[in-house]
């Protein structure tokens, strides 16, 4: 099969000029600000789906809310093409990593809430600031605001454009406070139920954080250590048996901190540097100091190469393991990986791939260059595991006129309008390269 071009005729440029007229700051503000506004953490993102669904299809699109359940739902959209060309999904998920109430994120988000981790837009000239203001909630209004261009441009597109906005699209399980104990959420849930609903197409783009084109991007595998001790008293140490599963579990985080540069090193190629984290410890009554448990449990990500396979991964990560025990004998553990997600690539020569990075370098005005080195883990698996040719794309990391200096909640938190701008740019550019052409006979 002959792959289409990527490059813009004369006509197409005509086509890109007129949509990429109609985005404007004004608009990507309001939208950014109406979806701050509606709290979305994962698997309560009904409201906000609800309201982008009602926003697309005043712009022209066959809109349609898709509900998971009665608190998860995604909104989807199409454009409809004359048939005779290929469709492309435009696709950014919804939900907030953090809730945006103090009696959840904190101590663990900090102190307290900064402005940027509550669900309320804040309007600082270019920039806006609120819980998923950049990510993911600016590239989602960026998504919303390319399909609304290119719908009010009229542009006669062959193949048709498909719009994705999807729940659960944050590396979490459900939530368990508050009486929440439902399951199916986040970990790409809403992106998988909007594939196997029907809403498919022959390529993907997914905006997503990094101001580069990426086709490959880690996987990730959660691993579950339990570390076992003895339940006893202070007043009983010394004299009855004493084996501290916390003091044995530090002696375990510690010997897995020292391996994960080294795991990292092994798996460093392509786009992809794979890291791995120790994120959570629990153990013991935090009321009762008095006593030690007989478990301590620590909760291990460990991200994944597109070249390794989560069984390939279970195994490195015994061995390390077993060196950790066989060092420290005295040492009782098991564990278990209880999350896969493999990493996932589309070849570099993909169209979808080609036409992005033709965007990129019509927007720069200098040959691609991909940001390597990557560990972050995005729906676009989702998409590539389930046959979809996918690339992604994003927008920069604020710089230093932003209302917060910059760093990991602010880079998710605060979004840049004028980089906004030239996302929405670049999608109509890709969508304009994909869906004005004639389908490629084989």
């Amino acid at each position: 099969m002959t792959p289409p071009t990527t490059r813009l005729t004369e006509r197409q440029q005509a086509w890109a000029e007129a949509a990429w007229k109609l985005i404007t700051p004004e608009r990507l503000t309001e939208l950014v600000v109406g979806m701050v506004d509606i709290p979305s953490p994962t698997g309560e993102e009904a409201e906000l789906a609800r309201w982008l669904t009602t926003t697309l299809d005043h712009a022209g699109l066959d809109a349609h809310y898709q509900a998971i359940d009665d608190r998860q739902g995604n909104a989807v959209a199409r454009l409809r093409g004359d048939g005779s060309g290929e469709d492309l999904l435009l696709y950014a998920p919804i939900d907030t990593l953090t809730v945006g109430d103090p009696e959840e994120d904190v101590p663990w988000v900090g102190p307290e809430l900064r402005a940027d981790l509550r669900p309320r837009a804040e309007v600082h000239g270019h920039h806006v600031l609120g819980l998923g203001a950049s990510n993911p909630k600016g590239h989602g209004a960026a998504v919303v605001a390319a399909a609304e261009a290119i719908a009010r441009a009229r542009i006669p597109l062959r193949g048709d454009l498909v719009v994705g906005l999807g729940a659960g699209g944050m590396p979490t399980n459900g939530r368990t406070t508050r009486g929440l104990t439902r399951h199916n959420t986040g970990q790409g849930n809403g992106c998988s139920f909007l594939l196997e609903q029907g809403w498919w197409a022959d390529h993907a783009l997914i905006a997503k954080p990094g101001w580069a084109v990426s086709w490959e991007e880690v996987g990730l595998c959660w691993f579950e250590i339990r570390v076992r001790g003895t339940y006893t008293y202070v007043g009983s140490r010394h004299r009855m048996p004493y084996r501290n599963a916390i003091a044995h579990a530090a002696t375990v985080i510690d010997a897995l901190e020292r391996w994960f540069p080294e795991y990292t090193a092994r798996h460093t190629d392509g786009l992809v540097a794979p890291q791995g984290i120790v994120s959570s410890v629990e153990g013991g009554w935090p009321r009762m100091a008095a006593v030690t448990p007989a478990l301590c449990r620590i909760m291990v990500d460990l991200r994944t190469s597109p070249r390794s396979t989560p069984a390939d991964v279970r195994r490195e990560f015994a061995a390390a393991v077993d060196a950790i025990t066989a060092a420290h004998p005295e040492i009782e553990l098991d564990w278990d990986m209880v999350l896969s997600i493999p990493g996932t690539h589309t070849p570099e020569d993909a169209p979808v791939v080609a036409a992005a990075k033709a965007a990129w370098e019509e927007s720069t005005g200098r040959p691609h260059q991909p940001i390597v080195a990557n560990s972050g883990a995005t729906d676009a698996n989702i998409l590539r595991s389930r046959g979809l040719p996918t690339a992604r794309i994003g927008m920069d990391r604020i710089g230093l006129d932003a209302p917060l200096p910059l760093d990991f909640p602010s880079g998710m938190n605060v979004v840049d309008i004028r980089e906004a701008h030239r996302l929405t740019r670049t999608l109509v550019h890709t969508a304009i390269a994909l869906c004005t052409q004639e389908r490629s006979t084989p």
